[in-house]
């Protein structure tokens, strides 16, 4: 009989998004007759369909995979050359990023390479995670061994938790000790909070001054309408020599359920192999996804070339508008309900305070017995997301309006 990986049973309770799955379901089977009226607004899934653009290249692409003379098969490992120039030219150079073709790692989820890019690191480093934090960051840090177990309010031994709440305008401050690895994610989820380029530019400096790896997740980057606030780190001056970039086409572009993602990863930028010598993480990286990656369907990155069409830009920018306004809706109703609200404005959630002294679970329940609305609880993000709510603006039109109305009606009574 096999052995197992004992750092899995170190994971505390189940993923947060299958437990609140499991509640749901739980819910609906002793309620068959509300089953169907139960609006979910926690999963940050899109609901609109792909654009045209993308949906006309992908059709074309098909056709190309009919016929002998046009038929892909294997693809590059990192990704097709006319996918990795269309990121840098409209991504990163026409923001003055100093991003090459070849830096650019097509992938099929940004989730997967924040996890993935633990292969390439050691085990003996010290990593830092905003509190609250997406749960990625921390279960595959547990799964890979790099943690203690967890105490009783979640968090684990060996991470340096980085509180961000009301209290410090949702800005973590700089780990008082050194860290080797920091995890960074703006326009932030869950509390859809973002970072200046002053901020940006002191995490920066610090991961310079003590040989930090900064892992910047920039899946939402496309939310930001806020003038000046940077979409990239490599809009800071250094930031290459210091970062790896993760971005996805899942929230811009609705490829939730077509999967296309990138992480970029610059050359130059090391890490130490145990004798004390420097090595490439790019090198690392690129043998890491020769070796366990076989690379996105040539039809997918079709379709993801069609985003940085003219017609393609016009489209995604329909899209981010429709659900940035689902998230203003969201966020003026239950502020009119008396409701203290954050996020909303650059990014499609909605972070809320528990209304009474409800724990964020409680809320949770009360939203889905009363109101038959599923959220997600600000706890499942870490400690310090304890009496704070996520409410999704990924949904339609109708649904977040209904939605707001029953969550009124039962924050009134």
């Amino acid at each position: 009989m096999p052995t197992i990986n004992n750092h899995f049973l170190k994971l505390a309770a189940g993923y947060l998004f299958p437990e609140i799955g499991r509640r749901v379901d739980e819910f609906t089977k002793a309620n068959p007759d509300t089953a169907a009226k139960v609006i979910k607004m926690g999963i940050g899934d899109v609901t609109e369909p792909l654009t045209e653009a993308c949906v006309v290249a992908m059709h074309k692409a098909v056709d190309d995979m009919s016929k002998r003379e046009s038929f892909h098969g294997y693809g590059p490992n990192e990704g097709y050359p006319w996918l990795r120039e269309a990121i840098v030219q409209h991504d990163y150079q026409s923001r003055g990023c100093d991003i090459s073709a070849d830096e650019i790692f097509i992938s099929d989820a940004s989730k997967c390479d924040c996890a993935n890019i633990l292969d390439i690191l050691g085990h003996d480093n010290t990593i830092a995670v905003t509190d609250p934090v997406y749960p990625v960051y921390v279960d595959t840090n547990v799964m890979a061994g790099n943690t203690g177990g967890a105490e009783e309010a979640g968090r684990y031994g060996g991470l340096v938790y980085l509180p961000v709440t009301a209290e410090n305008s949702f800005t973590p401050q700089l780990p008082t000790t050194k860290v080797d690895v920091i995890y960074l994610c703006y326009p932030n989820n869950p509390t859809g909070s973002v970072a200046t380029k002053q901020t940006l530019k002191k995490w920066v400096d610090y991961a310079k001054e003590n040989g930090s790896l900064i892992l910047f997740d920039a899946a939402y980057e496309a939310y930001v309408t806020e003038p000046g606030i940077p979409r990239s780190i490599y809009e800071i001056q250094g930031a290459r020599e210091v970062a790896i970039e993760f971005r996805s086409f899942s929230k811009n572009a609705g490829f939730t359920g077509t999967r296309c993602a990138f992480a970029v990863v610059p050359k130059g930028l090391t890490g130490k192999v145990a004798d004390g010598t420097d090595i490439e993480l790019h090198k690392l990286w690129s043998r890491r996804q020769s070796t366990k990656f076989n690379g996105v369907s040539y039809i997918v990155q079709r379709g993801a070339e069609a985003v940085y069409s003219e017609a393609g830009q016009q489209q995604i920018a329909g899209l981010v508008s429709f659900y940035l306004e689902n998230a203003r809706i969201i966020r003026e109703a239950l502020q009119g309900a008396g409701m203290t609200v954050f996020g909303g404005v650059n990014a499609p959630y909605v972070w809320v305070k528990t209304p009474a002294g409800q724990s964020s679970w409680e809320f949770f329940d009360t939203l889905l017995n009363d109101a038959h609305i599923v959220g997600t609880p600000g706890s499942g993000f870490g400690a310090s997301g304890e009496s704070y709510f996520r409410i999704s603006a990924f949904n339609s039109r109708e649904n977040v309006e209904e939605a707001m109305q029953r969550i009124g009606a039962v924050l009134a009574v």
